[in-house]
């Protein structure tokens, strides 16, 4: 009934900051194995990360297009995520009719 088996996913994320980019990266490992996966998800465990594609967009922004000029800055990254994945298979449950 429960099984284990490893899966590779990968995912994007884009953010103000560097670890806001990670974080939303990472926010989406559940939902993509859950996309991939018929069964029940018991557990999650990352077993490594390796990054395919980090990017910083520098824009100069200025107030009026003249005043107070600064520098806004925004990440982009691209993860692959080999996780190792423990579910529980609904398919092997016998259920009686009452």
């Amino acid at each position: 009934m429960k099984q284990e088996f490893t899966a590779t996913v990968q995912v994007n994320g884009k953010g103000e900051s560097k670890s806001q980019a990670f974080s939303a990266a990472l926010g989406q490992v559940q939902a993509e194995v859950m996309k991939n996966s018929p069964h029940l998800l018991l557990r999650i465990e990352p077993q490594d990360v390796r990054v395919v594609k980090a990017e910083e967009r520098c824009v100069r922004e200025r107030f009026l297009f003249l005043f107070f000029p600064r520098e806004r800055r925004h990440y982009s990254v691209s993860l692959e995520i080999v996780v190792k994945v423990t579910a529980f298979d609904m398919g092997q449950v016998a259920f009686t009719a009452q």
